[in-house]
């Protein structure tokens, strides 16, 4: 799967508020009311990476969970990438 290009990742970013793009992934850090709300939303994100078959590097924080989305085997963000944080971005609300 091909590198997608600085336009097209700011383009993704552009469009789908929350995310960054730190030179090497695209991040976004989600605040919740409790640790609870955070788990429950790690296991939806668990669930839907599981079923892409790609799987994002996630920080938990007691209320705060970072997602980290790069596709490793290629050295950087795919469409891969885009398709999974926009799913995310979709049921965090």
């Amino acid at each position: 799967m091909a590198l997608l290009t600085g336009g097209e990742i700011e383009s993704f970013t552009d469009a789908n508020p929350g995310w960054r793009f730190d030179g090497e992934g695209l991040i976004r850090t989600f605040d919740f009311i409790d640790f609870n709300e955070a788990m429950g939303f790690v296991n939806r994100v668990a669930l839907v990476a599981e079923r892409a078959f790609h799987h994002p590097d996630i920080g938990i924080s007691w209320n705060k969970v970072t997602i980290v989305l790069s596709t490793h085997s290629e050295g950087g963000v795919t469409a891969k990438d885009t398709e999974l944080a926009a799913k995310i971005g979709g049921f965090a609300g």
